[in-house]
Parts: C-alpha cells; sequence; structure tokens
C-alpha cells in the first residue's frame, strides 16, 4: 500500500523542531515566559506557512493537521491540532508580542529576500539554525519597556488563552494592566472578565476615563473611582430570594472575604464586621467596616436585601459622621459609606443626599454573573431615571 504523502513542508517542520528543542533548554529558568514565547512561535510559523500556500485551499487547511501528526510521531506531546490552532490564534491575537522592533527582526530571519521556492521542494529563508530563538527574545522583551500586548513575565500561557477571548481590545488591554499590577492568577483574571468588569467601570466614565482604564487600568483618584455598579457576588451560592435575610448575605460574604475583595477591587482591606455604636445607651451596628488604603479612609458597608429607602440613607449618613467625629485618626479622610441593595431610585438617591452624595454611595448586587446585555439595560434605565431631571433643568432656565 503506497504511504501517503505528508503535507508538511521540511522547512516548516524543522523549525518547529528548533523552537521546541530551544524552549526545552531553557525551561527551567523561566517556565511560564518561555511557554508563551514558545506558543507564539510556532503560531507565527503556522501563519506564514498557511500563508505561503493561500492560493492552495486544501493545504492551507491542512497545514494544522499534518503537522501534528509529524510532531506526534516525533514523541512531541501536547500539540495536538487543537493546541496548534491555539498557537495560530494567540500569533493572530497578539502579532507584536515580543515588541516590534524584536518582531521585525525575528520576520526578517526566516522571510526569503526574493520570491518564495515552490512550496514542498525547498526550505523557506533561512535554515532552522539561524532562527532568532525563545531565550533571545525573552532578553530582548525584557529590556524593552512594556505595554498592553507586549510580552510580560507575570503572564502565563493560561493567561493569555482566557485573554485571546476578550475581542474588544481596550477592554483586553484594561485586563492585562490589572493582572499585573493586581497579581491576579489565571482564574481570578477569567473571573473579572466573566464578570464584565471592564464595562461596569467604563458606564460610568466618559470617552477619555474610558481609555484611560485600556492605558492606566483602574486609577483610585476620588471616593467614586472606589466603587462599581453592580457589585456581583456570584461566587456566593445564594438565590437571588425574597426570603434571604441581610445576616445571611453578610455571614456569605465574611465566609468567601477573599473572593468579596478581588469584587471590591483595589485598596480595600477587612477591619470588622457588626461593628458597634453606642449613642446615649442606644446601639448601632455596621455590617462590614473596610480601610481604603489608597484613599486613605474608612468605608462603612451596610447590606439590604430589598429595595433602596431614604432610612436606609439617612441611617448610612448617622454611621459616617459618627466615624469622621469618633474614629478618626491623624492622616485619615473623611469616611465613606456604600450601601448594597437589590435595587435603588437613583434620582431619589440624588435628591436624599444633596450634597453628602460625595460621601456615601449606593450600589446594586447581584448574584450571577452579568451579560453586556444586562448592562445595557442597567444603562438605558439610569438614562431614563435621569432625564425627567435634565428636562426640568432645562425648564428652570
Amino acid at each position: 500500500m503506497k504511504k501517503k504523502a505528508s503535507l508538511t513542508t521540511p522547512a516548516i517542520f524543522d523549525r518547529v523542531q528548533v523552537i521546541l528543542d530551544s524552549a526545552q533548554a531553557h525551561a527551567a529558568r523561566s517556565v511560564n515566559t518561555t511557554q508563551v514565547v514558545t506558543n507564539w512561535m510556532i503560531g507565527r510559523e503556522i501563519v506564514e506557512e498557511q500563508q505561503q500556500g493561500r492560493r492552495k485551499t486544501e493545504y492551507g487547511e491542512k497545514v494544522i493537521s499534518s503537522l501534528a501528526a509529524k510532531l506526534r510521531e516525533e514523541g512531541r506531546s501536547g500539540y495536538g491540532e487543537l493546541m496548534l490552532k491555539l498557537c495560530r490564534q494567540f500569533y493572530l491575537s497578539y502579532p507584536e508580542l515580543p515588541g516590534q522592533q524584536i518582531g521585525y527582526a525575528l520576520r526578517n530571519q526566516s522571510r526569503p529576500a526574493s520570491k518564495a521556492p515552490e512550496i514542498g521542494h525547498a526550505l523557506r529563508g533561512k535554515s532552522p539554525e539561524s532562527l532568532i530563538l525563545v531565550p533571545q527574545i525573552i532578553e530582548a522583551a525584557r529590556q524593552a519597556e512594556w505595554q498592553p500586548g507586549r510580552l510580560h513575565s507575570s503572564l502565563s500561557w493560561t493567561h493569555y488563552r482566557t485573554l485571546m477571548r476578550v475581542s474588544n481590545l481596550p477592554a483586553r488591554a484594561f485586563y492585562e494592566i490589572e493582572a499585573i499590577q493586581q497579581n491576579w492568577k489565571a482564574r481570578e483574571l477569567e473571573r473579572q472578565i466573566n464578570s464584565l468588569l471592564f464595562e461596569r467601570l467604563a458606564k460610568s466614565r466618559d470617552k477619555k476615563g474610558v481609555m484611560k482604564l485600556a492605558t492606566k487600568g483602574q486609577e483610585i483618584q476620588q471616593a467614586a473611582d472606589a466603587f462599581k455598579d453592580p457589585v456581583v457576588i456570584e461566587f456566593l451560592g445564594l438565590p437571588e430570594s425574597h426570603r434571604l435575610v441581610e445576616t445571611k448575605v453578610e455571614e456569605a460574604l465574611i465566609t468567601n472575604l477573599k473572593d468579596f475583595l478581588l469584587e471590591l477591587g483595589k485598596g480595600f482591606a477587612f477591619v470588622a464586621r457588626q461593628e458597634r455604636l453606642t449613642l446615649e445607651g442606644d446601639h448601632f451596628y455596621v455590617d462590614l467596616v473596610f480601610y481604603h488604603t489608597i484613599l486613605k479612609c474608612y468605608v462603612l458597608i451596610d447590606i439590604k436585601v430589598r429595595k433602596l429607602t431614604h432610612q436606609d440613607l439617612g441611617q448610612m449618613q448617622l454611621y459616617v459622621n459618627y466615624y469622621d467625629r469618633e474614629r478618626l485618626t491623624p492622616g485619615d479622610n473623611p469616611t465613606l459609606g456604600l450601601i448594597l441593595c437589590t435595587d435603588k431610585n437613583d434620582t431619589a438617591v440624588k435628591y436624599t443626599l444633596g450634597t453628602d452624595q460625595k460621601n456615601i454611595f449606593a450600589s446594586r448586587y447581584q448574584f450571577h454573573l452579568p451579560s453586556e446585555e444586562d448592562l445595557a439595560a442597567e444603562i438605558r434605565r439610569e438614562l431614563a431615571e435621569l432625564q425627567p431631571e435634565q428636562m426640568r433643568k432645562r425648564k428652570s432656565r
């Protein structure tokens, strides 16, 4: 029986072999970064090989399956068809991962000066030994200034696989910055992407503010920057039920404090729960107390398992005033209050708080991960609530 001819050219197989050999030799030095660069380089070779055969559709479609089979024959485990497709997607998603100058030099190493020879009959470009290898790329990338879309040693292959799912480039850049700054593990990064963190922060910002998120990450410069709406607490595993009581939600948040701190965002440090305030024999209890290490202030959180009322706002005002007078120490800024509720009327909140709105905030919470449709509906509702107020202002002019 005649053996079926391989669709894999000697050129791509030899180059991928060299890349893998180089990666294995330096794996002990930097496992994560080595794997990232290795997969990027393999993805690049696949893309360029497919582009060489773009006039032969059948050839282009079978490059990956043929390469996977050849690598399997040589004992290169872990690089089946699915993995090779991910490598290709990785290169297409991050074409300048090593940096512009590094990437340009890398392309020149294997790109022929003249017209490419017939596929399957000659090596394309220079020999495999002349390739810029994984260690060289890593070293050059370390010396280059980092920016989103470039190689960073804190981001593993699992991080990048998660980031590739984010098609919105400003959002992807934001998640890269935050994952590095906050030292997120891959699981934490995935959770923040699934919870639409970028979209939740972006909806309260103008166009300039959204671009700052994409270039600098979340910056906490004022009280409003520290809070998001809605707050997503799907990690509690609690049902959305009218039978829930506040103590049960509070207990669940404390049990899952690490996840709750991740959801609250940067700067929050836990201080106490059910903090008792005594005024002339009357006792009041603040559900949760945090200290914000960036804003240098206490943050008091009250939990409501119903729609927000003006009485809730008055109660929080009492807590904030008490802390400002009795608990602040030199260097502390004015106390902030956050009420977590199932629903609220934003216009009513504004009229109730008046000028005090800069210190007291209200956010909805939900027990499931939001969808983009949910957030879009939320924004439309907020705009609808603001329109009557804006019309009144115009008529009064």
